[in-house]
Formats: structure tokens, C-alpha cells, sequence
């Protein structure tokens, strides 16, 4: 905690000065904090930068950790907005994906947290082997019901090297089905747009007024800063990463240095990168501003790219701003990458 809030002082320029207006506690699991170190954290913040009064101050937590006096003790901390990962609400999937909570901790919490906080979001996956299509409607009505504001909804990933891989590798658990995962993705965007929430990136959903203000400003471009080992960084020039090794960090920040790797993004990264995210959103990819930012050649390139997607109907052309379609949300990450430039 020491060095988090020294290398919280010793990056005080690196935004140059500008406002913050979100801050979010998340990686690994920060709703373990003490009462004592969140609110150290946050008046360190408070006191090296100049922070929006109306900021908002998200805390990612697990069900398990979740009480009544703990969401007191948060909110006096200063924290207004909580990000929980459910995950889902029946007890063979969270086993199934070696979750710490059941599906009781995961409705408890829920509805404690509702009683204490107006602006919450919590993670559903959807396409795991188990999750059957009435499972996957009743998961996201119990949300719904509950009155949680803000959903981010997750195709599950296997990645490799994971006890999960090696399971499915070795036949001991079923290997998850692309297509299954497909037809419940279009499910979901049905059940959320008619029960009022706003489809504004591809894998979040919020009621009006509660979409998150801390990963739209990153959809945005807009600089951040991460502190503490593993956190990256973005000034507007370049990105970088704090190193890994906790030890390594902690002796660096006591020496008065940040230990970071750092990478200047050219032009083309930026637009490359601009493509990627702006596609994802629900106000999409702005011609008329890759046309003053890059150039009426590269503009000209990208629709020109963009054809196979028009003919498929997973993109249109809408006031100068290429929109996804449903169909092409599946292939989002496909149609940014054929558009690189």
C-alpha cells in the first residue's frame, strides 16, 4: 500500500495536468482491501490530482466478499459505483468455471448492494457447454429483476495453459461450442434492447444515464494511468506497463523510480487502434474525423475495405459513421482487423 500511494505521488504529471473524472480499483482483487487502505488510496488521489467532484469511483468485488458493512465502509470510502462478478446465477456453471462463490452469495450480494448502491454493474458469461438457453434467459432476467443498471456480458475464452485447457484437451470436460456461443450473443442483445438497456459497446449494456464512464473514456482515447505492478499507461504519446514482479516494484518505487516499459505509438497505431475500438461502440467509426486525422487516403482505403462487410449486412454507412449490425458484432474483431491500415 506504501508504494502504491508513493507511485500515485511520483506520477503526479503524467496526465500534464488534466482532470480526473473516473478512478477504478480493479486487477486481482481489490474488494480485499482494508476499510483503511481504500480510503488511503483514494485521499492520496484526491490529494495529488485534481479530481472531478462528481468522479466516478468504481470498485470491482467478488460475491463472497460482499456485506452489508463492507458496502457502508466502501461508500464512506468514497467509492460510488461497484463492478461484481457473478458470472452467473446457478451453482454446476460457477463450479464448472472454478468460481469462489455460489449461486446464494451471488443473489445476496446482489441484493444487498442494490440496497446500498444506485450505480452497479456486474459480469455474466455466456456460452459456457452447460449453459443451456433457458439458463442463459433466466441469468440475465434475474439481473434485470434485481434492477442492476449496467451488465458486461462475456463469450467464455479458454485460454491456453489453464487447468480448464487442460481439461478439455484430456476430454474431461466439454469443449465449447463457437455457434451456441454465436445464437446466445443475439439472444442477449434482443432480451437487453427490450428491456431498455443501451447496447453502447459490444460486450456492455446499460440503462440510460449509467453507461461506464471509466471504459468509455478509454474507447475514447482519452489518457489514464495505472499504478501498481503490471498497470499500463497512456499519455497520449505513448503506452506503458509498470513492471511485473511485485518485489522489483516495490524496491523501485522506494528508490524513487517507476520500473516501466514503454512503446510511442506512430500514427498508424493510433488509427489502427482508433478502427478497433470505434467499430466496437455504438456510435462506431467517424470518416469524417479519420478524414481530418489521417488523411482522405486512408479514409478512401478503409470504405473501400469495408465492402465485404456491406454486402454481408454486418456494417452500414449511417451520417458519415460505419455502425456494426447485430451479425457483425459476432465479427467484430474480423472486420476491425481486414480494416487495418
Amino acid at each position: 500500500m506504501t508504494a502504491l500511494c508513493a507511485e500515485i505521488t511520483l506520477q503526479k504529471g503524467y496526465l500534464g495536468g488534466e482532470e480526473i473524472s473516473t478512478i477504478y480499483f480493479g486487477g486481482g482483487t481489490p474488494s480485499l482491501l482494508s476499510i483503511d487502505d481504500c480510503r488511503r488510496l483514494v485521499d492520496t488521489l484526491f490529494n495529488t490530482f485534481l479530481v472531478n467532484d462528481k468522479a466516478e469511483i468504481t470498485l470491482e468485488a467478488n460475491p463472497d466478499d460482499i456485506t452489508a458493512e463492507k458496502l457502508e465502509d466502501w461508500k464512506a470510502a468514497g467509492i460510488n459505483r461497484l463492478s461484481i462478478g457473478v458470472q452467473s446465477f446457478f451453482n454446476e456453471e460457477l463450479v464448472w468455471m472454478n468460481r469462489a462463490h455460489n449461486a446464494d452469495q451471488a443473489l445476496n450480494s446482489l441484493q444487498l448492494a442494490v440496497a446500498a448502491f444506485e450505480n452497479i454493474t456486474i459480469d455474466l458469461i455466456y456460452g459456457s457447454p452447460l449453459l443451456t438457453d433457458v439458463m442463459w434467459q433466466q441469468n440475465v432476467q434475474t439481473a434485470i429483476d434485481i434492477g442492476i443498471p449496467h451488465l458486461s456480458c462475456y463469450a467464455l475464452t479458454v485460454e491456453e495453459k489453464t487447468p480448464l485447457h487442460k481439461h478439455i484437451q484430456l476430454k474431461q470436460k466439454p469443449a465449447v461450442d463457437g455457434d451456441e456461443q454465436a445464437h446466445q450473443f443475439l439472444l442477449l442483445m434482443d432480451w437487453l434492447r427490450n428491456a431498455g438497456y443501451e447496447h453502447y459497446e459490444v460486450s456492455n449494456f446499460a440503462k440510460p444515464g449509467f453507461r461506464s464512464r471509466h471504459n468509455s473514456a478509454y474507447w475514447k482515447g482519452a489518457k489514464y494511468l495505472g499504478i501498481g505492478p503490471s498497470a499500463h499507461s497512456y499519455n497520449g504519446v505513448c503506452r506503458q506497463w509498470n513492471i511485473a514482479n511485485n518485489q522489483k516494484y516495490i524496491t523501485s518505487i522506494k528508490n524513487g523510480i517507476v520500473l516501466a516499459e514503454q512503446e510511442i505509438l506512430s500514427q498508424k497505431d493510433k488509427l489502427n487502434e482508433y478502427i478497433m475500438i470505434s467499430l466496437r461502440t455504438s456510435e462506431g467509426l467517424d470518416l469524417e474525423m479519420i478524414e481530418k486525422k489521417w488523411g482522405s487516403k486512408n479514409k478512401e482505403q478503409i470504405i473501400e475495405k469495408l465492402q465485404p462487410a456491406f454486402l454481408r449486412r454486418q456494417a452500414i454507412n449511417k451520417n458519415h459513421s460505419i455502425l456494426l449490425t447485430d451479425e457483425g458484432m459476432l465479427a467484430a474483431d474480423g472486420i476491425s482487423g481486414s480494416l487495418f491500415i
